[in-house]
């Protein structure tokens, strides 16, 4: 079965570029450019990973993971933070609050595949 990936980001360049790269590395991808597309995205279907923008106009990252974590079919769906942000104190509140990973951008694409690879099996 092929693993479903969701991209969220508001960046159209890299939704493009991360779409690729896990499209050819045998993933399905689908795309929100902020917070409340991903929401209606998470109707039942299953996703095996996302990959998700700390920084985004409206609901920032941390507050979509939140929401995210209280749907009870997507509770256990692992997130990834993909960011130019570096800061200790935001990666240590985006664990705290579920996510499994973070990856800065620009990130070196086998960075990002041996991320995604590790968390979706």
């Amino acid at each position: 079965m092929q693993q479903t990936v969701l991209i969220v980001d508001d960046s159209s360049s890299l939704r493009y570029v991360v779409r690729q790269l896990l499209t050819e590395a045998g993933y399905k991808t689908l795309e929100a450019e902020d917070a409340v597309e991903a929401l209606d995205l998470l109707n039942g279907q299953k996703i095996h990973l996302i990959l998700c923008d700390l920084y985004m106009p409206g609901t920032d990252g941390l507050e979509l993971i939140r929401q995210i974590k209280q749907l009870p079919a997507y509770k256990f769906t692992p997130v990834i933070i993909l960011s130019t942000e570096k800061s200790e104190d935001k990666k240590l509140e985006a664990y705290e609050i579920g996510a499994k990973a973070w990856v800065i951008k620009p990130f070196h694409p086998t960075q990002l595949l041996n991320a995604v690879a590790k968390l979706v099996r």
